[in-house]
Order: structure tokens, then C-alpha cells, then sequence
């Protein structure tokens, strides 16, 4: 084993590496299972990096790097903004790079991640760290303290190539400690690492992380469909589609608000038993559908988008192209009575283009569903095969969605393409315009918490609510309530519209109007959540003249500070707690025109309220709507 000299940096300025004659020393250790001595290589080298930041407690940030396998490799520091560091490492031999830094573990709430099987609990040290992909993930976190502030926000500039990622409290020193690891090859991009230790909101910290990981990037945009209610099948008729049945849907859905329509899986198979088994022939069930065209044209005059499923990763064992690719495999999904195609054959990725492509090109489609894309991502793919023409998964994965992309797009520039959590990495958002969460049926808290995880590193993306579906017999407030949990998405609907009752569809339709007729504040505007340890229960978003205010739980509302001479101001407050009585804080006397509307947009009261400075009791219904318009 051999360990070379560190690199340090500097306190002040724009730091710069320079050697210094101290051996640098790992942190204190951690302990950690399975990592046995044996396992390192004969090169071990440490270096440690000063990166000019400074804790809460003064005390400075230090980066310890370690090289597995070589010590051709040299790190470089910046800082582009107060508070904030990058560090850049590169090399001239192959190494496996790991990064770990401290911070002190002091009045931390929350650990944030988009990983969607986390809580927000602090883990150990010792917990697995995630690998992280161009098709599973994101390589970004945030340790939370108190006033929702950021201890540490991290990230990697590393969007394809497999990261492991880690973070854990450390039980022998009551610190927090993060951890990098990348592959790092001669001529292959750096490992880049930003580390924000500024204090800000954490939502401001990981909207920065965001605009770092957008430098460069070109986006093609979003179809203001993609931003408008859809309406979706899956819920609400699973496999059980056929033209008549959508179309009626589809007037309905119209009707509400909806701009466009999203069918999912059967319109493929005649079989209705769930299942992936009929999936990689992708023609069209001809007695459901049997002229897909036609159908398409018909719900084109309602007005609304079609976008069509595919879950693109698979091919069933129950159809034609099984024994053509059953040896062009990933991994077979037994379960799910079909296997996982290997995007490394460019056989393979032609014939899913061919497939997919048809929808836009032959059937009028204006988008499509892609799912389970994360299905891509494994730790331990095997080697690439014969025939392959790229040797990695993730290769082969960012190259079918880019040819798909660039195919889709000579028939139609504008198409909608929607891909799902977990795969949310910035290196697809240039193949993507909108990301929808994960699957969380009935469970409106749960499709809060996804809506605000995806919002917070979806980039340029539109933001879907996974499908909203209710009981028959749900009560309006709680049809209200349910959409009230999706405010800062695009909701996508999922019941049978036919078989509402006209309160749920009074709900309905009041809702899709507010999101509809603020959407610019809703889904663009600055979002602010509060409180990840508690699963959101209050959350804002707003720009210079309106903020909306999503109230989940029983705490008071503060208003937007203002100076005296900025124009009339307005604040909508929409309640999805049980407690009607909204506490509105403010720190001076003014005067406000209050609107309150009940579940179906009824207005219930318009009052001029003389606020105090302190607290002002407000009666908001649950599932209804405050809307108050400031005077200078």
C-alpha cells in the first residue's frame, strides 16, 4: 500500500492545491460492514482537500479523497459563490475515486434525498450506500437542520455513469458524514462535486444544485399540454380499454378542464390479467382499438393530447418477439412473466424505436408513457455480449432515448414524452418533458411528498401527480383534499368520470380551474416546502404578485412580507386539513379583501378584513379555498 502526498488548499480566495509535506490521515473511522482490508488494491492514496468553507461552528470543511488503484489523479477546488464549493478531480490512470466529508451533526431534522424508498430519518453511517444511474436516481442530498436550513446540500456532476452514494450519522464522533464513490478512466469526465454549506432553504440550495447540473444543457421544452390537467386510464379502467370507452372519457374529461389523455396498459392485449407478459409486440388489441387512427382523430376533437403506453424495457414470454430477443436480455423478470431487453444491442434499441415511433408516426399520437426505464439499472449487469455496440447499460440506455427522442421529433417537434420516479436524473431530462411520481394509489399524503421530492430536482421538466383516484362513495371535501395534495403538480385523473356524483364533480371541476388558471405560479413559481421531517404539511410557491399556500396540517399561515408602496398583493390559501380555522400571521396592520369558497367554489363569505399584527383567525372549510387580496 502506498499513500502519497495531500493536496491542500488554502483558507480565502479561490482556493488552489498545493502539496504539503504532512502525510494527510483519514477521518476518524466509521464503522462500516464488509469492508475488509483484504479488499483494497496494492495502491491506496489518501489526500485531503481545505475547500475554504466553514461550518456553523467555524471550525473549516475538509474533503478527504482516496484513490483505489492509482495516484495518477489531481483535484482542483473553486468557489463559485459564497458558501458553496466545487471540486474537481481527474485522472490519467483508471481509479476508483471516493470522496468523504464531516459536518457536525447539530440540530439536524432531516436527511433529503429523491431516493423514493427513503424517509427523511437520519440513517448510520453503516447503511448501504445507493448506486445512482442515468435510468435510477439522482446523486444529490441534503442534511436539513432547524427553519427548514440546509446543514449541507451535496451533489455530483456525475448524471450517467454509475455513483455510489452514502451519507449516515457517525456513532463515534456525532458527526454526518457524506461519501462519493466514481469510476474515473484517462480521457473520461472528471468526478465533480458541489458542496453548499450556505445555510440557505434547502429547497433554494437544491434549486441551485439544479441550475449547476442545467449548465449546458439544451432542452427542447415543454408542450403547454404537458402542463395543462390530463386525464389517465390506468386507475380507473386498468386493462379494460377500447375506443368506445375512451372517448367517452375523454369528452368528459374535456369538459372539466383536462387537456389531454393518457392510455395505459391493454390497448396492446387482449388479455386482461395484469401482467408484462403481452408486452414487446406492441400492436394494437384490433378488437378493442380496431382502427387506432380513427380513434386517435376522434379524441383529437375533443380537444384533448393522446399520449400511449409502453413499458419500454420489456418483452413478454407471450408474444411474437420473445424467441427473437430472449437472448438479448438484462435479466428475466419472472414475476412479471417477461424479461428485460439489453439496450447495448443496437438490434434491440432499432426495433424499440420502430415500435414506439409508430404511435406518433402512423396512429397521430401526440406523446408517449415510457415506463419502467429504472428497470434498466442493476448493480452488476454482465458484461456486454456479442453484437453489442457500447459497452456499459447506461450507454445503451441514453442512446435509445436519443435516437427515440430525435425520431419522435421529425414528426412531431413539440411531442410530450413522460418518463416516471425513479428515474429522474438530469442526464434525461433532454429526452423527457414531463416526470410523474411514483405509483401511490389512494394515498394523498404519499403523492404530496413524491409531488415536492420530484419537484425539487425536476429542472426544465413538467411535474405530474401520480394518478388521482378516490372511493365512489368519497365525500366532495375529500375529493377536494385529494387534489389539494397534488396543487403544486399537473394532477392526472383517474376515475370513472361517468359514474361521479355532481358534488364530486363540483369538487372536481373547482380544482382543475385553479390549477389551470394559476399554473404559472403553481408548477414555475418559487417553491417553498416546509418541514421534510414531517412529511410537507405546509407548502408555498409564489412570484412578485401571488403566493399560494397549500395548508396540510394545522399551522398558521404567514403572509408574504411586502413593502408598503408594492401593489395590491394576493395570497390563496388552500385547506386540506380538518381544522377549518386558518391562522393567518403578519407583522403589521393592513387591510385585505377576503373570498372563501367551499369544496365545490361556492362562495361562502367576501369580507374586508382589518388584520393585526399577530395572529388573524380566518374559517376556511376543509377542502375550500381563501383567497385574499391585499391593499397597499
Amino acid at each position: 500500500m502506498t499513500t502519497a502526498p495531500p493536496n491542500a488548499t488554502p483558507e480565502g480566495g479561490t482556493p488552489e492545491n498545493t502539496e504539503d509535506t504532512a502525510v494527510p490521515q483519514p477521518p476518524v473511522p466509521a464503522w462500516r460492514p464488509n469492508e475488509a482490508a483484504g479488499d483494497l488494491p496494492d495502491t491506496v492514496v489518501h489526500r485531503q482537500v481545505v475547500t475554504g468553507l466553514h461550518h456553523p461552528t467555524g471550525d473549516p470543511l475538509t474533503v478527504h479523497l482516496t484513490g483505489l488503484g492509482s495516484d495518477a489523479w489531481e483535484s482542483t477546488v473553486t468557489l463559485p459563490e459564497d458558501g458553496v464549493a466545487l471540486i474537481e478531480v481527474t485522472a490519467t490512470e483508471a481509479v476508483t475515486l471516493r470522496a468523504e466529508w464531516r459536518v457536525p451533526c447539530v440540530g439536524a431534522t432531516a436527511y433529503w434525498t429523491p431516493d423514493t424508498n427513503a424517509s427523511r430519518w437520519l440513517p448510520p453511517s453503516w447503511t448501504a450506500p445507493r448506486t445512482v444511474s442515468l435510468a435510477l436516481g439522482a446523486p444529490v442530498a441534503a442534511l436539513v437542520g432547524t427553519h427548514d436550513r440546509a446543514l449541507c446540500t451535496a451533489a455530483a456532476g456525475e448524471t450517467a455513469a454509475p455513483v455510489r452514494v452514502g451519507a449516515g450519522v457517525v456513532e463515534e464522533s456525532g458527526e454526518f458524514a457524506f461519501t462519493v464513490e466514481q469510476e474515473l478512466t484517462p480521457g473520461g469526465p472528471p468526478a465533480r462535486l458541489r458542496i453548499d454549506l450556505s445555510g440557505r432553504h434547502f429547497a433554494t440550495t437544491l434549486r441551485a444544485v439544479t441550475d449547476w447540473w442545467a449548465e449546458g444543457l439544451d432542452h427542447p421544452g415543454v408542450a403547454p399540454a404537458a402542463r395543462m390537467p390530463a386525464y389517465s386510464t390506468w386507475y380507473s379502467l386498468h386493462q379494460n380499454v377500447d375506443a368506445a370507452v375512451v372517448e367517452h372519457q375523454a369528452v368528459l374529461a374535456a369538459g372539466l378542464g383536462c387537456e389531454s389523455i393518457i392510455v395505459d396498459d391493454g390497448w396492446q392485449t387482449a388479455d386482461r390479467t395484469r401482467g408484462y407478459g403481452h408486452c414487446g409486440d406492441w400492436e394494437p388489441n384490433t378488437e378493442a382499438f380496431p382502427d387506432l387512427a380513427a380513434h386517435v382523430a376522434e379524441v383529437h376533437r375533443t380537444g384533448l393530447a393522446y399520449l400511449l403506453w409502453y413499458a419500454l424495457p420489456f418483452i413478454g414470454r407471450h408474444n411474437d418477439a420473445w424467441d427473437r430477443f430472449k437472448g438479448m436480455i438484462l435479466r428475466e423478470v419472472p414475476e412479471l412473466d417477461a424479461a428485460v431487453l439489453d439496450p447495448r444491442h443496437p438490434e434491440v434499441r432499432g426495433y424499440l424505436i420502430e415500435k414506439v415511433s409508430r404511435a406518433v408516426e402512423e396512429w397521430g399520437m401526440d406523446g408517449v408513457k415510457l415506463d419502467f426505464i429504472d428497470l434498466f439499472a442493476r448493480a452488476d449487469p454482465p458484461p456486454a455480449p456479442a453484437g453489442a455496440d457500447h459497452d456499459t447499460v447506461h450507454e445503451g440506455v441514453r442512446r435509445l432515448l436519443a435516437d427515440l427522442d430525435a425520431r419522435l421529433r421529425r414528426t412531431r417537434p413539440d411531442v410530450i414524452v413522460e418518463h416516471r420516479q425513479p428515474y429522474v436524473s438530469p442526464g434525461l431530462w433532454p429526452y423527457a418533458t414531463m416526470v410523474r411520481t411514483v405509483d401511490c394509489p389512494l394515498s394523498p399524503a404519499e403523492n404530496r411528498q413524491r409531488i415536492v421530492d420530484c419537484r425539487l430536482t425536476a429542472g426544465p421538466l413538467a411535474v405530474h401527480a401520480d394518478m388521482i383516484m378516490w372511493n365512489s362513495a368519497e365525500t366532495p371535501e375529500s375529493v377536494a383534499v385529494h387534489l389539494v395534495n397534488a396543487l403544486f403538480s399537473v394532477p392526472q385523473i383517474s376515475v370513472d368520470l361517468a359514474a361521479q356524483t355532481p358534488d364530486q364533480l363540483a369538487a372536481l371541476g373547482f380544482w382543475l380551474g385553479v390549477f389551470r388558471r394559476h399554473a404559472d405560479v403553481l408548477q414555475l413559481g418559487s417553491l417553498e416546502p416546509s418541514r421534510p421531517d414531517l412529511g410537507y404539511p405546509q407548502v408555498r410557491a409564489g412570484d412578485d404578485r401571488t403566493t399560494i399556500v397549500a395548508r396540510y396540517a394545522p399551522l398558521p399561515v404567514a403572509l408574504p412580507d411586502r413593502d408598503a408602496t408594492d401593489g395590491p398583493g394576493t395570497l390563496l390559501v388552500a385547506n386540506a386539513d380538518g381544522d377549518p380555522v386558518v391562522l393567518l400571521t403578519t407583522g403589521r396592520p393592513e387591510r385585505a379583501l377576503a373570498r372563501v369558497q367551499d369544496c365545490r367554489g361556492e362562495i361562502l363569505s367576501e369580507t374586508v378584513l382589518d388584520l393585526v399584527a399577530g395572529v388573524n383567525p380566518v374559517t376556511v372549510p376543509t377542502g375550500g379555498l381563501l383567497t385574499l387580496t391585499r391593499e397597499h
